[in-house]
């Protein structure tokens, strides 16, 4: 049918609110204006039942009570609906909703005239209803379902604080104006599919109690959803937004879905809060999108596999140091791109924390892959033996051997091409199985060799990434090295002259090592991403060889010349700080040198510190003197000791300037000009 409410039809238009009102508000009967064309603007908060809208006053000092008051005309269901508004109100007093009127009237305890509402006791239905004049809902509490499928709205439409007791649903409607859902509450599921919004769109401090579903949406112009509170989940996938999309302070309490979205423009999350993760898998980014000052819960990250994103036409902002540990890609295969994407578009903005982080992330994965190929079943290669072993039943292992034989596999998705192999087969297997090129020896050596040297820089560095985890890692190894060369020096024999140190001596080491590795042991575990496996790793490296020379320079015994004599020497011309690049653990056996080489005075109170300063020369190649082992009467224990720690010494210098030239923007330039 065609209703005309234009001007001009004055007559038939008030006759027509006035019967409708009337019918709607003395009973609950739907509306059905399906397949009709509304001429004129349509008013639909008139069509509903005015009613005011206040809690009760209570005496004492409370200032409302627990229910508010509601006309007697509805029913005791209609009741229970009509205060579920109260109580998303009562929950909005810590989440304040700008300029909600309602709100403000059923948290006083006098009625107003501004705090009536229209109440639509009905079914609302609209589908592939033509509005041809603007429409106006705006304070209008459903109190049941709102069909608007495929629905023209041809003007702007109106739905400010427009409260949907039951499911609505917008799907392949086309507002071709301005629609504003400002402050609106959605109490049930909200259903946007395909919808087009031609102009702007308006849902800024709306709360969706359920699961609101906006796929295959377009936004051609402006969307705001800033303030916005999601209780349930938000699905946004396949939208296209054609112009900026606001999400500034929005509230995501479960997920938020943008699978295949499109932001052709600037999109903004500013101080928004993500409970959950976001899924961002296929996503276009053409613009800029801003994460900055967004929290993010513990169990919340942005999911970024197979995200389009090129770093020279558009920008991902966030807080520099935070924001490159919320991404999260789960594989590397089919992800190098979006890493390298991302770390160089943190790079550009002098983010190299973030970009840090990315890398990190990116050589972790890399980690996991080759322990893949080095442990899994290649199913290319395996007997029928191995793969009936890895869970395969015979029939099953019997297809492959069979497939293979016609033509190698080229990933592991073909095996479900097989008759025999299901779905949940696949998925319990796959992890355990690869594709590809069977291995020689010498390839998996050179695998294994490639994967133990990534996995130490991983624990030791967060591959050159974390500067304060490798200054903790030095800090110990000084520490414990530094202990060693002062009890081979200063604890020597008991029998038959007892050539041990005194107990000042043993008490200022024993402290200082507990402090040095204290400091050293909590800079590991503030950053370490394993801080126990990191600990492992060390100590494998620089406990065993050590430890087992000690216990044969003591089961020996030491019976030499100058055992009175420390086996350390300072250079006695200089007391400064030196970088000593160059310098080796053992004096020359020149003459000149043996003058200018001096024994440490072991009868000094602070002779301690010579022993640290020593590991520190040895490890880092910078000192407070330069000392050195002497080259007579030196038992080779002692001297295979200092060389072993001098090794050390070369991979860890190399292991922080890499990863200084990493984490501090410029230095590696410096460093690779000097």
């Amino acid at each position: 049918m065609v209703i005309d409410l234009r001007p001009e039809n004055a007559s038939f238009r008030d006759a027509f609110y006035q019967l409708l009102r009337k019918e709607l508000g003395a009973k609950p009967l739907g509306l059905d204006l399906s397949y009709a064309l509304i001429l004129g603007d349509f008013v639909g908060s008139d069509l509903g039942l005015r009613t005011p809208l206040y809690a009760q006053a209570m005496s004492g000092d409370k200032p409302f009570s627990t229910r508010g008051v509601w006309a007697p005309i509805f029913t005791a269901t209609e009741q229970e609906e009509l205060e579920r508004l109260r109580l998303v109100c009562l929950e909005s007093l810590a989440i304040p909703l700008p300029n909600s009127k309602d709100c403000r009237s059923l948290l006083a305890t006098q009625s107003t005239p501004s705090s009536e509402i229209a109440v639509f006791r009905g079914v609302l239905t609209l589908v592939q209803t033509r509005f041809n004049g603007e429409v106006k809902f705006s304070n209008t509490f459903f109190l049941q379902s709102v069909d608007a499928q495929n629905a023209t709205f041809l003007q702007s439409t109106n739905w400010t604080e427009t409260r949907f007791s039951r499911p609505v649903s917008f799907s392949s409607a086309n507002f071709q104006q301005a629609s504003i859902f400002q402050g609106s509450i959605f109490f049930e599921k909200a259903n946007f599919k395909k919808t087009k919004f031609q102009e702007p769109a308006d849902f800024q401090s709306s709360i969706f109690e359920k699961t609101v579903n906006f796929n295959q949406a377009t936004f051609k112009q402006l969307a705001k959803f800033s303030s916005v509170q999601w209780q349930g989940n938000a699905d946004f996938s396949d939208v296209r937004f054609g112009n900026q999309a606001q999400f500034t302070k929005a509230n995501f309490n479960q997920f938020l879905l943008l699978t295949e979205a499109t932001f052709e423009q600037a999109v903004s999350f500013r101080e928004a809060e993500f409970n959950q993760f976001v899924n961002l898998q296929g996503a276009s980014i053409l613009n800029q999108a801003d994460f900055s000052d967004a929290r993010f819960a513990t169990e919340a990250c942005l999911s970024v596999p197979g995200l389009t994103f090129n770093s020279n036409q558009a920008k991902i902002l966030g807080n520099p140091g935070q924001i490159g540990k919320m991404f999260c890609i789960p594989t590397l295969l089919g992800n190098q791109n979006i890493l390298r994407n991302l770390g160089q578009n943190f790079r550009q903005q002098q983010q190299v924390a973030d970009a840090n982080e990315l890398e990190f992330t990116k050589q972790r994965l890399r980690l996991i892959e080759l322990g893949r190929r080095l442990t899994a079943i290649n199913i290319n290669s395996a007997t029928v033996a191995s793969l009936i072993n890895l869970g395969f039943s015979a029939t099953q292992a019997e297809a492959i051997a069979h497939r293979r034989l016609l033509k190698s596999f080229r990933n592991s998705t073909e095996l479900l091409t097989l008759a025999d192999i299901d779905l949940e087969k696949y998925t319990q297997l796959s992890d355990r199985l690869i594709v590809g090129e069977p291995l020689s020896i010498g390839e998996w050596l050179l695998q294994a060799w490639s994967w133990l040297a990534l996995s130490v820089l991983l624990l030791l560095s967060g591959y050159g990434t974390n500067f304060w985890l490798v200054f903790g890692v030095g800090g110990v190894a000084i520490a414990y090295f530094g202990l060693l060369f002062w009890l081979v020096d200063r604890y020597r024999r008991l029998h038959p002259i007892p050539i041990i140190p005194t107990s000042y001596e043993t008490i200022s080491i024993l402290m200082s090592f507990s402090v040095l590795e204290f400091l050293s042991l909590l800079a590991i575990f503030r950053n370490a991403e394993q801080p126990w496996l990191t600990l492992g790793c060390l100590l494998i490296i620089i406990v065993p060889v050590p430890i087992a020379l000690l216990i044969r320079l003591y089961q020996q015994g030491r019976y030499h010349d100058l055992m009175d004599v420390s086996y350390f020497t300072e250079d006695g011309t200089f007391r400064q700080l030196r970088l000593l690049i160059g310098r080796l653990p053992v004096i020359p056996r020149n003459e000149t040198f043996r003058e200018r080489y001096m024994p440490l005075l072991c009868d000094r109170c602070w002779n301690w510190l010579n022993y640290y300063d020593f590991s520190l020369n040895n490890l880092l190649r910078l000192g407070f003197n330069d000392i050195r082992l002497r080259d007579e009467h030196l038992p080779g224990i002692i001297s295979a000791l200092a060389w072993y720690q001098w090794s050390l010494g070369v991979i860890y210098i190399t292991l922080v300037l890499w990863t200084l030239s990493r984490t501090i923007p410029g230095l590696n330039l410096l460093i690779y000009l000097k």
